[in-house]
Order: C-alpha cells, then sequence, then structure tokens
C-alpha cells in the first residue's frame, strides 16, 4: 500500500472556480445516484402542476432517465435559464425561502445533472405552436421540436465524464429497485396524479389517478389495506392524515414506512421517534410497523433547507409535532377493530349470580383476574343456572356458572349451538329456551335479548360457545365467528388495567394494593436484597411492598389489586431485576410499559386452564371496552373474525 504524498506543494492563488467545476461538485451532493436525478426531475414535474407523469430507464438509469409530465411548460426563452446554476421561478427572496411551498426550490437540480450527464430539455407551453429544445447545458442553442404540452427531461449517460463516480454505482438491478423505490415514495404522496414507470422497454408499474386509499394498497399491497387505521386528525395549524398499520402486520424491515410533510418524503427523527412511541403499548421487540402518513402545516413552521437533497426537515416547535404525532397515531391504535364502528358495548342484566368453580383443585373464576370491582352484572351468560333458578344454588351450582353443560366434565363446553342460533337468528326477544329433545337437560331461566341489539352489534365479540384445547374461546357473533386467544386477550386487559392504576398514582390517586394475609417469603441474593432495601420509594409506586427478613431472605407483603391471583414470588423477582438492571425512575419513566408488560404476562390466564361460560363471556365484554384490545403487548392477534361467508366457501354452500 502507497503512503500518502506529502510532499509540500506549490500554493496556488485564491481564484474563482469555473461554473463547470462548480456544477460538478454541486452534482456530487445533489446527483448521488441515478434514483437522485429521478427524484429531482420528478419534483419539477409535480411543481409543474402535472397530472400525468411518465417514467422511462434504461440500464437502471445510468444509461438513460427520461421523464416526460404534461405540466406547464417551459416557455423557450427562459429554457436556458431552467439549465443555469441557481435559477428558479420557485422563490425570489428569503421570505420566500422561509415559506417554501414546492417541492423544489434550490434551481441548481438542473444543471448539476447537465454538468455530469447529456440532457435534452424539451418543453411546450399551452399557447405555443410547437415544442422547443435544449441540448447539453445553457450555453445550448434552443432550437423547434415536436412534443405535447408539458415538458421532456432525457438524462443520458450519467457520469460520462466523471468515471471515477461510475465505479461507485452498484448493479442495474440495484440502481433500479433505487429509482423504483423513489417513484413509489412520490407516487403515494400524490394520488390524484397518475404514474407510469418502465425499464428497459417493459412496464413495471402503472397507477391511475385514485384516491390515497387506492393508492397506498395498489404500492404497499392487499396485506397492508387489510390491517390499516385511517388517521386524520387537526390541531390548529397541523394536519396529520393518512394510514397506520395494525401491529399484527408488522414487518422485520422498516421498508413499509413512508413520512410525508407538506407532501414531502422526509426521513426525520422527531417524527419516526413519534411514531415508533406510538407502537410502544402493542409492538415490542425488533418489528416495524407500516405506514402512510402525511403531515400538513404552515411551511414557515418547517424549514426543509437543511439538506442538500431536502430529505430531512427542521420544525419550529419539535416538542409540539412530536406530542400531535405520537397523540394522534396513538388514539387510532387505540380503537379495537371490535368497537371503532359502534358503540361501547351495554351491560346486560345477568341472569345469575357468579360463583367460582374448581379445576383439578384448581381455582377456574375469571372474574377476580379482570378487574377488583368485577360483578356478574357486566358479563352474562345468555342462559340460567344449572337448576334453571336465578340463584344457581342446586345440584351442580358449585360445579359452574349456569349455562347448561353436556356431561360431567363440563368445564370447557358451553350451551348448545342450537340456543346460541335462537339467541341470535329469532326475529323478536329471545326468551328462555325449551324444547322437547331437550326435556332430559337442565333449562335455563328466563333471559331477553332483543334483535334490535344484535343487529347494532352491541355485542361486537358476541357470545361465548366453547373453550378449545384450554388454549382458544369459540364465540358468536352477528356476523359469524370469533376466535380469543384468552391468554393474549387477557394480557392486553391487564396491561392497561396497570397502566391506568400507575397513571392514577402519579396524578395522586392511591393504587388499589392487595395485603396479603400471609406474606410470601423467597430466598434472596445479595443484590435481590440490596435492590429492595435502595428502592422501596420506586416499588410502593408499582404496588409492591417488598421487606428484607434477613441478609437472603424477602418477604413479599403486598401486591397490586390487579395482580393478587399471581406468583408473588415471581412478581417480586421480575420487579427487582427491572429495578436493578435500570434504576428506579428509568423503570417508572422509560421502561414502565416494558415491566407493565411483564408483569401482566405473569398473571393473565395460562393455557389449559378451563374457564366457564361465564368466565369466557367476562374476558369477551373486557375486550370490548379495553383500548388496543386487539393485539397483545407483543403485537400478535387477540381475537379474529371468521364470517359466515368464509365458512359456506369451505363447506361449498351455494355452490
Amino acid at each position: 500500500m502507497n503512503a500518502p504524498d506529502t510532499s509540500p506543494r506549490t500554493p496556488r492563488p485564491i481564484q474563482a472556480l469555473p461554473d463547470q467545476l462548480i456544477s460538478q461538485i454541486a452534482a456530487g451532493e445533489v446527483v448521488e445516484r441515478p434514483s437522485a436525478v429521478v427524484k429531482e426531475l420528478l419534483e419539477n414535474a409535480l411543481d409543474a402542476g402535472s397530472t400525468q407523469i411518465t417514467v422511462r430507464l434504461e440500464e437502471g438509469g445510468v444509461k438513460r432517465i427520461a421523464i416526460t409530465d404534461n405540466g406547464r411548460g417551459i416557455p423557450p426563452e427562459q429554457m436556458p435559464l431552467a439549465l443555469a446554476r441557481h435559477a428558479t421561478s420557485k422563490i425570489a427572496s428569503l421570505d420566500d425561502l422561509e415559506n417554501v411551498g414546492t417541492l423544489g426550490f434550490r434551481g441548481e437540480a438542473l444543471a448539476s445533472i447537465a454538468s455530469v450527464a447529456a440532457v435534452t430539455l424539451t418543453s411546450r407551453t399551452a399557447d405555443a405552436a410547437h415544442a422547443w429544445e435544449i441540448v447539453g447545458s445553457h450555453n445550448g442553442a434552443v432550437a423547434p421540436s415536436s412534443g405535447a404540452q408539458g415538458t421532456t427531461v432525457d438524462v443520458q449517460d450519467l457520469y460520462f465524464n466523471t468515471p471515477a463516480r461510475r465505479k461507485f454505482l452498484k448493479s442495474e438491478q440495484t440502481e433500479f429497485g433505487h429509482c423504483a423505490e423513489v417513484v413509489r415514495r412520490i407516487a403515494l404522496a400524490r394520488p390524484d396524479v397518475s404514474f407510469s414507470l418502465s425499464h428497459n422497454g417493459r412496464t413495471i408499474d402503472h397507477w391511475n389517478v385514485s384516491e390515497m386509499a387506492k393508492r397506498s394498497a395498489h404500492i404497499l399491497g392487499d396485506g397492508f389495506a387489510e390491517a390499516r387505521l385511517p388517521i386524520d386528525e387537526s390541531a390548529g395549524p397541523l394536519r396529520l392524515h393518512g394510514y397506520a398499520g395494525l401491529p399484527t402486520a408488522s414487518k422485520a424491515r422498516a421498508d413499509g414506512q413512508f413520512f410525508y410533510v407538506n407532501g414531502r418524503f422526509v426521513r426525520d427523527k422527531v417524527l419516526v421517534h413519534a411514531v415508533k412511541a406510538a407502537y410502544q403499548d402493542v409492538l415490542h421487540g425488533d418489528r416495524f410497523p407500516s405506514y402512510v402518513l402525511a403531515l400538513d402545516l404552515d411551511p414557515a413552521l418547517v424549514d426543509v433547507n437543511v439538506h442538500p437533497s431536502k430529505i430531512e426537515v427542521r420544525f419550529r416547535d419539535s416538542r409540539a409535532v412530536h406530542q400531535f404525532v405520537f397523540h394522534a397515531v396513538q388514539r387510532a391504535l387505540a380503537q379495537t377493530s371490535a368497537t371503532s364502528h359502534g358503540s361501547v358495548p351495554s351491560p346486560l342484566p345477568a341472569a345469575e349470580s357468579l360463583g367460582s368453580s374448581t379445576w383439578r383443585g384448581e381455582q377456574t373464576s375469571f372474574g377476580p383476574l379482570l378487574a377488583p370491582d368485577y360483578s356478574p352484572t357486566f358479563s352474562p351468560s345468555p342462559f340460567g343456572s344449572r337448576d334453571g333458578g336465578a340463584g344457581g344454588t342446586g345440584a351442580g351450582a358449585g360445579a359452574g356458572f349456569g349455562a347448561p353443560r353436556f356431561g360431567g366434565n363440563d368445564g370447557g363446553i358451553a350451551q348448545s349451538t342450537e340456543k346460541y342460533g335462537a339467541l341470535f337468528g329469532g326475529s323478536g326477544p329471545v326468551t328462555g329456551y325449551r324444547a322437547e329433545s331437550d326435556m332430559a337437560l337442565p333449562q335455563a331461566s328466563p333471559f331477553t335479548v332483543s334483535s334490535a341489539a344484535m343487529a347494532q352489534e352491541e355485542f361486537p365479540l358476541g357470545f361465548a360457545l366453547a373453550q378449545l384445547h384450554g388454549i382458544y374461546i369459540l364465540a358468536q357473533n352477528n356476523k359469524g365467528m370469533v376466535l380469543v386467544d384468552m391468554h393474549a386477550a387477557h394480557e392486553r386487559i391487564l396491561y392497561e388495567q396497570l397502566k391506568t392504576a400507575l397513571d392514577s398514582r402519579v396524578a395522586g390517586e392511591e393504587m388499589q394494593v392487595q395485603p396479603l394475609l400471609i406474606p410470601v417469603t423467597f430466598y434472596a441474593d445479595t443484590v435481590e436484597v440490596a435492590t429492595a432495601s435502595e428502592h422501596q420509594e420506586t416499588l410502593q409506586a408499582l404496588g409492591f411492598d417488598i421487606a428484607t427478613l434477613s441478609p437472603t431472605t424477602l418477604a413479599v407483603r403486598s401486591v397490586p389489586v390487579l395482580l393478587k391471583n399471581a406468583d408473588a414470588q415471581t412478581l417480586a423477582r421480575d420487579v427487582l431485576r427491572d429495578v436493578r438492571e435500570f434504576g428506579g425512575s428509568r423503570v417508572l419513566i422509560e421502561r414502565q410499559n416494558e415491566l407493565l408488560g411483564t408483569l401482566a404476562c405473569h398473571t393473565a390466564v395460562r393455557a389449559n386452564r378451563i374457564l366457564s361460560t361465564q368466565e369466557m363471556n367476562a374476558l369477551l365484554r373486557q375486550m370490548e371496552i379495553t383500548e388496543r384490545a386487539d393485539q397483545c403487548n407483543h403485537g400478535r392477534p387477540t381475537w379474529v373474525q371468521v364470517e359466515i361467508g368464509a365458512l359456506d366457501k369451505l363447506f361449498l354452500r351455494g355452490q
């Protein structure tokens, strides 16, 4: 390897650089690769008011980039200026620069491109008899040509006069991929403009004029179209609109994220962080959400002239923008698909009182796990008690919650499907069901649900039918069948309740704690003991009272009410681990959601736990009023809907 040349050079006088060299230096910043040329030319076409744009590429854009639009065109006397350095019609004063409303404004793109490639500019205005053409640079002659209204910029042999730059380009397919990505970004921002993209004479993409919903579905695919939430919120001079992808449609790469500021695609740390923070409750780990979001604001409130490629911006009040974007996206994600198109479910009168049951010696009552103030009036079973009375005091009342069961081992089986069919299919109010064929079964007590309530989807998740493999809840609603992952759903419910409880404490209210009648003691190492002693205030803020009994023993004296049925020792170790690793203040501020998610996961009902119909219905009703209940804390779905039409197709009904 040769050593660098450090020999003294003959000093040169200070002198002005030639225009050609200045343009080539600028090209190093503006024309980084073929995709940068495509971006600059597309922005010029949009600024000219185009509604149709055609992009033709050859050899990844290195051999040729030709972009044709139907915009206003350039008068022939102004065409040389269009290729001159820092010549533009978009700004004329500092005031214009501080209120930029166009995509391009620096007036250096065409000159920089012409300094490193062979450029032909053809344009025609609406009042011109024919088109005009200029070749090369601003020193070229303007000559008559043919062409429709609009402008065509034909760029050939990119970097022909700077071969060193050409060596740094990647393969043809890679460079084309970058060009295609630029076209996609700009096409997403302007669904009111049609775009056509071809490569080596073959049409790759074509997007007609459409709405944002259709354009985003076309470009990002059906997967995004079927798993997105619309956003359109305004606050003062700020407006955020577009679509945020559901956490269940997250990706391993961040290649589905598109953010626009006043129509300009940007990569801004403030905006990216705001969206990421909004997803933190529903998407943990290394997954990335997809979204197409546009922020509109007064141009005076944002500086777009902070980077040569204009891909970065600076907001005058970045904190206000961050909070607005964060809350807008967070509110959209807080809606559940079960209740986003209707009202919160109304309480339904209970048909019987709630008891508790045992299954192989294990408590299976779901009610106490859901909320401290849980009552059976909130989550009824549609049917009466086993003995037909309202109190459920007859034989079998201690082993179940009132829905007629089949057989002895009945913990996971609900009412017969015929009875549920009567509930949903009747034309009038449904009352106590009784049929000759079921005379041998215990009869349900009278119970009424109006057909109007069902038609209005007051209970979007319907009513439980059965439990599958100790993992899933099978329910029936007005649309068809609902499957619920009971652990994931309960985990989300607990997580949101823990957040609310902790937020209430921050607001000055007391968190409800459950003192343990007999403190849970366990062996602890010296680090755990020291952590418990040093961070008593943090632990109490989280609802835990963990006392030191000896140098090797800790005792859990109280836990949050919401976690009273969980293993106290496991919870204590989890809390101590996080407090030790991140510190008390960070756990309460930065790591709060992760810790609460862990606690909720440990407390949520486990697989293979048998639930009664009453408990399953309780879970469904809680899901309907819980924010973000469509996903667990890790972004996985908590429930899926299988509509009647899909079931009919499985069995070839109507074919």
